[in-house]
């Protein structure tokens, strides 16, 4: 299971979005932006999890730059919490 961050996102962005646009990478089990409690607007990043890590991997790379409402996507493999 690859974790993948997607930051940048904009305000706008939903879950059903970032799904569809990984999704043409390979097959995604979820995806999430993360959003802020007090304006119930997206906090401008969000994760995806895939669980075949080299569709994680092509999906990364091809998404990476990819521009979204106007604004270029940062991807990256997500860090582990510590």
């Amino acid at each position: 299971m690859t974790n993948i961050y997607v930051g940048n996102l904009p305000y706008g962005a939903s879950d059903s979005g970032l799904e569809e646009i990984f999704s043409a990478h390979g097959t995604v089990d979820k995806a999430s932006v993360i959003i802020d409690r007090a304006t119930g607007r997206s906090r401008g990043f969000g994760f995806v999890e895939m669980s075949n890590d080299d569709e994680a991997r092509t999906a990364i790379e091809a998404v990476n730059g990819f521009e979204m409402d106007g604004r270029q996507l940062t991807v990256n493999e997500a860090k582990p919490r510590s």
